[in-house]
């Protein structure tokens, strides 16, 4: 698996995605949404949704879900995220009285090929069951088989608010190092760790979730599978070689650690995933829930406390946690609000998975989406690979400590 091969992986064999995906065995729901990848990959660079063609899938939708009179009207794109295809629109329909009602939503749908290989049903079962316990816009449809849409999508109730202050010009490239300034982090920062603590500790007992396989406390199957997926993932995609990457996927292996409590897990917790107003400084929505799954949470700390997510205080000298507060008040305030402890030899497994993951997304996903053109944000994500040098660092940092 070592050679590299541009064409195998431009249009893959069947022969090559079944190598592969038994090489590196993960949690099953995602290892069907990457079979599903690959044979669309085969298949060639599909449809460019239009306005028009959107509005058509989304009236058919609508008509099997609503069964009654209703009308879609102000159709727009909407910009935001590295991955997703996003129509904002109003749904009118017959109220209480037979009085017009005017509801702003949203359509998410998948490019063809986005960087971020997920499950729509899991990402609406579970943003549906934490309605009322952490700020989430509200899913109401989902198409998670691409019936009426070309690619599989979720629609939306728009949250008001916004991901960056008037004026700031950090952050906006997917939010990455956002500056939300002195007096507006003071209030952010306290509900960054009640929703992160409120979501660990959800209990999901009594919600069923058909597309998220929960991995068995007591055992590494957990680690496992998220390495594991972001091997498969490498290894569909890559257009290089790149030693550290190798390195960092031998160490995780042979340090895979158990898993203590199975909980909600946002997956990419951080800036410019939540939404706030800017007047009172309330958090109003947490955004990009399609990497949630059950599992660890210091998977959600590791990865809010990468150095390419926030930047140094006015000082110089300490490091804010998503331009929020430093990682050790972080980690104290959440074991205080959460209950749960923070396991640091697990909680640096996963800082060094989460920059291995980066590393797969940057210049493997990225690179493999915008090279056959099969994303409608190829510009933006050629773009990210700027970042590499950032998380590179940060991974040759962790693991010359670690070794």
């Amino acid at each position: 698996m070592n050679a590299l091969s541009q064409a195998e992986r431009d249009l893959p064999t069947t022969r090559f995605a079944r190598r592969v995906a038994e090489n590196y065995p993960t949690d099953p729901d995602l290892a069907a949404m990457l079979d599903r990848k690959m044979a669309l990959r085969r298949q060639g660079p599909g449809v460019t949704p239009s306005l028009d063609g959107l509005r058509a899938s989304l009236t058919a939708l609508l008509a099997a879900s609503l069964g009654g009179e209703f009308t879609v009207a102000d159709e727009s794109w909407l910009t935001g995220g590295a991955s997703k295809v996003q129509m904002g629109f109003t749904l009118h329909r017959p109220g209480p009285g037979g009085a017009d009602t005017a509801e702003k939503l949203i359509l998410r749908m998948d490019p063809r090929e986005p960087i971020n290989t997920t499950d729509k049903t899991r990402e609406f079962e579970m943003v549906r069951s934490l309605v009322g316990t952490v700020p989430v816009p509200e899913p109401l449809w989902v198409d998670a088989d691409a019936t009426w849409f070309p690619e599989p999508a979720i629609v939306y109730r728009i949250v008001p608010g916004v991901a960056r202050p008037s004026g700031a010009v950090t952050g906006q490239v997917v939010g990455l190092g956002t500056n939300f300034g002195p007096e507006l982090r003071k209030r952010l920062a306290p509900q960054f760790i009640r929703d992160l603590a409120a979501l660990h500790t959800f209990d999901t007992s009594t919600h069923l979730y058909r597309s998220t396989t929960a991995p068995t406390a007591g055992t590494v199957q957990n680690a496992l599978w998220r390495l594991n997926y972001e091997r498969r993932v490498w290894e569909e995609d890559r257009g290089e070689d790149c030693a550290l990457i190798e390195l960092a996927a031998s160490w995780l292996e042979r340090h895979l650690p158990e898993l203590d409590h199975v909980g909600p897990v946002h997956g990419d917790y951080r800036s410019g995933n939540f939404l706030f107003d800017e007047t009172s400084g309330e958090i109003t929505g947490w955004l990009d829930w399609e990497g949630a799954h059950l599992g660890d949470r210091h998977w959600d700390l590791a990865w809010s406390t990468q150095p390419l997510f926030g930047h140094r205080d006015e000082s110089g000298s300490t490091f804010l946690v998503s331009g929020l507060l430093p990682v050790p008040e972080l980690l104290d305030r959440y074991e205080q609000a959460s209950g749960l402890p923070v396991d640091h030899e697990r909680l640096d497994w996963y800082r060094v998975l989460t920059c291995y993951s980066m590393m797969v997304k940057t210049i493997g996903s990225a690179y493999r989406v915008s090279r056959l053109g099969r994303s409608h944000q190829d510009v933006l994500l050629a773009r990210l690979e700027g970042s590499r040098s950032v998380i590179e660092l940060e991974l040759l940092s962790l693991l010359e400590r670690l070794l």
